[in-house]
C-alpha cells in the first residue's frame, strides 16, 4: 500500500475512538457487576478493536441491524458479549441502561450472543466456530450476492488452538475472500493458564501467512494502528486479511491487567478503582461518531416456496439408491437461485456432484474439513441469502456435532444430507458406517429428520427440507433399493405411510429404507405361512407420526416391531417407543444393530447383525408366541 493511499484520521477522531473504547470498558465492567457474572477482562482487551470497527470502519444501518447490505460482525470469542452489547448501545440501537439487564432471565442480552438479538447472525460461545461462519458469509457476499458488504470476525488467541479455526483459514485463502477480516485478540492469557504462544507475535504471523493470508501485526490498543490495518485490509485484493493484535487482558484495570486468575470474574470490590482509572482516560464525555453509510447493492431475495422443477420419474420396482435420488432432486430444485450445495470431497458418493455439474457457481467444495463445512454452510444461510444443502457421509457429519448444535442455537435454516448409513454400506467397515446419526440429529432442538425409503420419497424429502425452517437432516442409503411409491405420491413432514396392510394383520412393523426392503421380504415369507403384518414407513423420524403408528398398532393387537440399520439408542425404535409411551395395551419389540459391526457384504452384515428378513420374521413370530 502506497503511503499516499491512506488518510490517517485527525487527532479529534482518534481521541474520540479512544474515548469510545474506554466507554465500552466502563459498560462491560458495570454490566458484569450488575449480573455478578461475565468476562470483563476479556472485553477490556478488545475495546479499541470494537471502537474502531463500529465507529470508523464498518458500514451498517443501526435502525436495521440485519439489512442485507450491512457489513457483518461475528464475535467468535462469544464470552466477550458485554462489549458487543455495549457497542450497539453506544451506536444507538437501544438504551445504555439496558446493559444492566445482562444475563437476566427477562433479557435477550444473554451470557453469549444468540440471534434472539437482531444484531447477531450466529450464536457463539463454543469456541473456534466464528471464523467458519464468517467465511460462509464472506463467500456468499463475494460469489453469490456479489455485493460490497464486508465481514469482520474477532477471534480469541485461546480459541485459535481449535483446529476449526485453521480449517477456516485454509478455506478462506483458497477462495480468495478479500472481503473477510479476522482479528486475533492476542491477550496472552487463557482461562487457567497463559496460551500456548503467549505474546509470540512472530509465530502467529508466520502461521497465518503460511495459510495464505495477508497479515498485519499491530498494537491492539493503538486506535491509529488499527485504523491503518483495517484500511490495508480494504484495499488488499485476492487475499483475506488477518490483524494480529497484541493486547492485554483486563487492559486499564489496576491490579488486574495482564494477570492470571481474573478470567470470567466481575470486578466486584475492585470496580470503583477500575472505573475511576478508566474514566480518567476519557477526554470527551459524549464523542460524536456515527457508523458509516452502507453501499446498498445487495440483491433482493424473494422468500418463495421451493419446488421440484419436475416430479419424480421412476417405475415401481426400479432399483435406485436414495443418495442418487438426492442428487437428482437437488438439481431439480436448483432453478431457485437461493439453493446452494456444499460438500466435503465426497460429492461423487453423495451424488451432490450432479448439482456441481448443473450449477457449478453455486457448488462449494469445502474439502475434507467437516467442521468448517458445517460452519461455512451456516454462514451462507444467514439473513436468508441462501438455502444450503450440506452433504457428506453421515458418519463424518458427526465430527461436526458441536457446529450443528450451535447452528440450532443460531436459529439457522440449513439442510444436512448424510449418505452411507448403517451396516448396509458393506465392505468399508464400521469407521464409515453411520449408526448414531439419527440419534444425533433427533437431539438437535427444532430439527426435522427425514429417512426416505425409496427414490420418490427421497426427492420429496429434499423439496420439503428446502421449505422447512430449522435444521433438517436427510438420511440417504448407499445400496440401491426398489421404488415402492408412485411418482405422484404426496409426502408431508410428520406424516407416515402405510406401505402394506390387511384386515388380518397381527403385527405392525415400522421400518425405513434398507430395513423396509427387508420387512417387505419378511412380510412375503410370513404371508406364505398365513401370518399377515402391517408395514409402516415413518418417512420422518422427527417428528414421528404417532397417530398413524398408533392406529396401525391398535389394528394389530397392540403389537409393534421396529427394525433399523442404526444402534438401538436414539433411533427409530426409541422414537416410536417415546411416541407411544403414554398409550396402554401396546407392546414394542425393537431390532437394531446391537454392537460394533465389521466389514462384509451388505446382505451378510444385515443378517449377522440381526436386521435381515429372516430376523424380522423371527421377531414377528416371537411376538405372536
Amino acid at each position: 500500500m502506497a503511503e499516499g493511499d491512506y488518510h490517517r484520521p485527525d487527532s479529534n477522531k482518534l481521541q474520540a475512538l479512544k474515548d469510545l473504547a474506554n466507554k465500552l470498558r466502563v459498560h462491560s465492567i458495570e454490566a458484569t457487576n450488575a449480573s455478578n457474572s461475565g468476562h470483563p477482562t476479556s472485553c477490556c482487551s478488545m475495546a479499541e478493536m470494537m471502537s474502531v470497527l463500529f465507529f470508523h470502519t464498518m458500514k451498517y444501518k443501526v435502525s436495521e441491524p440485519r439489512h442485507p447490505s450491512n457489513d457483518r460482525f461475528i464475535l467468535s470469542k462469544g464470552h466477550a458479549a458485554p462489549i458487543l452489547y455495549a457497542a450497539w448501545a453506544e451506536a444507538g440501537l437501544f438504551p445504555v441502561s439496558d446493559l444492566m439487564k445482562l444475563r437476566k432471565i427477562d433479557s435477550d442480552l444473554e451470557g453469549h450472543p444468540t440471534p434472539r438479538l437482531n444484531f447477531v447472525d450466529v450464536a457463539t460461545g463454543s469456541l473456534g466456530q466464528g471464523l467458519g461462519c464468517a467465511a460462509g458469509m464472506a463467500y456468499t457476499g463475494k460469489y453469490f450476492d456479489k455485493a460490497s458488504y464486508r465481514v469482520f470476525c474477532i477471534i480469541g488467541d485461546g480459541e485459535s488452538a481449535e483446529g476449526s479455526i485453521w480449517e477456516a483459514l485454509a478455506f478462506s485463502s483458497h477462495y480468495k475472500l478479500d472481503n473477510l477480516v479476522a482479528i486475533f485478540d492476542v491477550n496472552r492469557l487463557g482461562q487457567s493458564a497463559q496460551t500456548s504462544l503467549a505474546h509470540d507475535m512472530e509465530t502467529y504471523q508466520k502461521r497465518v501467512e503460511a495459510f495464505g493470508w495477508n497479515v498485519c501485526v499491530v498494537d491492539g490498543h493503538d486506535v491509529a494502528a488499527l485504523c491503518r490495518a483495517l484500511h490495508e485490509a480494504s484495499v488488499t485484493k485476492d487475499k483475506p486479511t488477518a490483524i494480529i493484535a497484541k493486547t492485554f487482558k483486563g487492559k486499564g484495570i489496576p491490579g488486574v491487567e495482564d494477570l492470571l486468575d481474573f478470567h470470567g470474574k466481575p470486578m466486584g470490590a475492585r470496580s470503583e478503582e477500575a472505573l475511576a482509572a478508566i474514566r480518567g482516560q476519557i477526554q470527551t464525555a459524549s464523542p460524536s461518531i456515527s457508523p458509516l453509510p452502507v453501499i446498498d447493492d445487495c440483491p433482493v431475495i424473494e422468500d418463495t416456496e421451493v419446488k421440484l422443477s419436475k416430479p419424480p420419474n421412476y417405475t415401481l420396482g426400479q432399483t435406485v439408491a436414495t443418495r442418487a435420488a438426492y442428487g437428482t432432486a437437488l438439481v431439480n430444485i436448483g432453478h431457485d437461485r437461493r439453493v446452494i450445495a456444499l460438500d466435503a470431497d465426497v460429492s461423487n458418493s453423495t451424488f451432490a456432484i450432479h448439482f456441481r455439474k448443473a450449477y457449478p457457481t453455486r457448488f462449494v467444495e469445502c474439502f475434507i474439513a467437516e467442521q468448517n463445512l458445517v460452519g461455512v454452510g451456516i454462514g451462507c444461510g444467514t439473513r436468508g441469502r441462501t438455502i444450503p444443502f450440506i452433504s457428506s457421509f453421515a458418519a463424518f457429519l458427526e465430527r461436526a456435532h458441536d457446529q450443528i448444535r450451535m447452528g440450532a442455537i443460531s436459529q439457522t435454516n440449513a439442510n444436512f444430507v448424510g449418505s452411507h448409513c448403517g451396516v448396509s454400506i458393506g465392505d468399508d467397515g464400521p469407521s464409515q458406517m453411520a449408526l448414531e446419526d439419527i440419534a444425533m440429529f433427533r437431539c438437535i432442538p427444532g430439527s426435522t429428520v427425514f429417512y426416505p425409503s425409496d427414490a420418490v420419497s427421497a426427492e420429496r424429502a429434499v423439496e420439503l427440507a428446502a421449505n422447512t425452517k430449522g435444521i433438517c437432516f436427510i438420511r440417504t442409503s448407499r445400496p440401491a433399493g426398489p421404488v415402492i411409491y408412485n411418482n405422484d405420491e404426496t409426502f408431508a413432514v410428520g406424516q407416515a405411510k402405510v406401505v402394506r396392510q390387511n384386515d388380518a394383520d397381527k403385527v405392525t412393523i415400522v421400518a425405513s429404507a434398507v430395513t423396509m426392503v427387508e420387512a417387505l421380504k419378511a412380510a412375503d415369507e410370513l404371508a406364505a405361512e398365513g401370518i399377515h403384518v402391517r408395514l409402516v414407513d415413518p418417512f420422518t423420524i422427527k417428528p414421528i407420526d404417532k397417530q398413524t403408528i398408533l392406529t396401525a398398532a391398535r389394528a394389530t393387537g397392540g403389537r409393534v416391531l421396529t427394525v433399523e440399520d442404526h444402534y438401538p439408542e436414539g433411533g427409530i425404535g426409541e422414537a416410536v417407543a417415546g411416541a407411544l409411551s403414554d398409550e396402554s395395551g401396546i407392546v414394542i419389540h425393537r431390532i437394531a444393530v446391537d454392537r460394533v459391526p465389521r466389514s462384509g457384504k451388505p446382505n451378510e452384515l444385515l443378517d449377522m447383525f440381526g436386521i435381515s428378513a429372516p430376523h424380522i420374521a423371527k421377531g414377528v413370530k416371537k411376538m405372536l408366541a
